[in-house]
């Protein structure tokens, strides 16, 4: 066994190697075509070429530099295989969630769920929302929503649409009004503080003093309107079955953790977390596939069979050229090593901040086969988004000709956000 497996880890080897070498010498050469390195990298193409060199040749990188300044840290590793991104992701118990501050932030002093370690309040948080939010809900209740909103807006479009003004976002936005019982008081406002704060607690890494001020302004802003929501929704006395509904009915059963308090701090990180994903994650998907003409003319044909399993598989493989999370970062919480007894092993200080970079675990050669090529049968693990995002694309995805718009109209346009804020395409209507 060991000499039938050696030649295959040398072969995989000198797989990452050589792949390593064609990525830098891609990545130097659109660096000087595009104007230096920041922009070569400013696309998911380059990202994934760097990455590719990481992984060939520093596959943990430590450096001394703090490149977060958003959470308090003493330095950057960053992770680049597969094997090594898992166990950061699983070692709970050293790499932590860092969010807590800014969290508290939005709720003007408690933490929720999403920044939480392991302990009792994370149990019991997450449990609640577990009732709230059922499994059982995504066929009876959440694809038909999506499914009926994708489809008129669609059919309203004459045959062109602005992908993000005029689907995704109105889409997940219904979402939120119908399933979660949560609109705001415009759909317009409810987009911005939920986009701004995603980006506040996710992306800002820099700190930009500037943007606390707009995120300040968002989290007072939503923390009042749910304030308001749950209070006129009990005193209205009708329950509903909706998110909040359901909170409301654990509250009045006495769970713990359920009082007006917590429901507005769980229903805050259910709102980040859905509405600005949702629309970002469907477009790259779409983007994705514009670009790759088989893939494209196969998502369509699974469309129109409603092979929506397939569907999916086709949306979350365009994913992984151009995720919403290329990396998760954790803080260690004490001195530890990453690939402890391989030559890549690596030791971690107390403090430093671990960019795990999921982008580059999914473009591992040495774990995962044929990484380069679009294929639909890898499996995904993922709950309401695998319903809903392949739903939204459907009715689009349906249509004959499906194509980008032309010139820098037909090109993802994040308006100085780090979120899709233009896309448009056209089909023959």
């Amino acid at each position: 066994m060991i000499l039938l497996n050696l030649p295959i880890a040398i072969f995989r080897y000198l797989g990452q190697v050589f792949g390593g070498l064609g990525a830098a010498i891609a990545l130097a050469a659109t660096a000087v075509s595009k104007g230096g390195f920041g922009a070569a990298l400013g696309t998911p193409e380059g990202q994934r070429r760097a990455f590719a060199v990481l992984r060939a040749f520093q596959p943990n990188l430590v450096l001394s530099q703090v490149l977060v300044k958003a959470y308090d840290n003493t330095g950057t590793v960053i992770v680049s295989r597969r094997q090594d991104v898992r166990e950061v992701l699983e070692r709970s118990d050293v790499f932590d969630v860092v969010y807590a501050p800014r969290m508290e932030m939005i709720t003007g002093g408690a933490d929720f769920f999403l920044g939480m370690q392991d302990i009792p309040d994370y149990t019991r948080d997450v449990s609640n929302m577990r009732v709230v939010v059922r499994r059982d809900d995504l066929p009876t209740i959440v694809q038909p929503i999506v499914a009926a909103k994708a489809a008129t807006l669609v059919a309203a479009s004459g045959g062109a649409l602005d992908v993000p003004q005029t689907l995704t976002l109105p889409t997940a936005h219904h979402l939120l009004e119908v399933y979660f019982g949560t609109p705001g008081p415009t759909a317009a406002e409810m987009i911005d503080w939920t986009t701004t704060l995603f980006w506040y607690l996710f992306i800002d890494l820099a700190a930009n003093p500037t943007f606390d001020a707009k995120a300040t302004a968002a989290a007072a802003a939503i923390r009042a309107y749910l304030d308001e929501a749950i209070a006129a929704r009990r005193a209205s006395g009708a329950s509903g079955d909706d998110i909040l509904g359901r909170c409301l009915a654990l509250q009045a059963s006495g769970a713990p953790g359920m009082d007006d308090l917590g429901i507005r701090n769980n229903l805050v990180g259910l709102l980040i977390g859905e509405l600005p994903t949702t629309s970002c994650a469907a477009i790259r998907a779409l983007d994705q596939l514009l670009s790759r003409p088989q893939a494209l003319a196969s998502a369509r044909a699974a469309a129109l069979a409603d092979d929506d399993a397939l569907l999916a598989q086709h949306v979350y493989e365009a994913l992984r050229f151009f995720p919403v999370n290329p990396i998760i970062y954790r803080r260690a919480n004490r001195e530890t090593w990453i690939a402890d007894g391989t030559l890549r092993a690596r030791r971690v200080k107390p403090g430093a901040m671990v960019m795990a970079s999921n982008l580059s675990a999914m473009f591992d050669g040495t774990e995962l086969p044929g990484v380069n090529s679009f294929r639909t049968d890898r499996p995904w693990d993922a709950y309401i988004n695998r319903t809903t995002l392949p739903t939204i694309l459907k009715p689009l995805l349906r249509q004959n000709n499906l194509r980008r718009a032309l010139g820098a109209a037909g090109q993802i346009d994040n308006g100085g956000t780090p979120f899709p804020v233009h896309f448009n395409v056209a089909f023959d209507a």
